[in-house]
């Protein structure tokens, strides 16, 4: 490997380490919501919905 291999295999590590750290800061400070705007109610409207088949 030659210096500038190196250097963006470094640059590289530190975007996806860096971002994961972020995320994980941001979620520590604002986690997940407790209460949810009200619409939010399921209407059920996939149980009336033609069955889809991957076959």
């Amino acid at each position: 490997m030659n210096g500038d291999a190196i250097l963006l295999m470094v640059l590289s590590l530190a975007v996806v380490w860096g971002g994961l750290v972020v995320s994980i800061i941001a979620l520590r400070a604002r986690p997940e919501r407790v209460e949810f705007p009200p619409g939010g109610d399921d209407d059920h409207r996939e149980d009336d919905a033609i069955t889809e088949r991957d076959t």
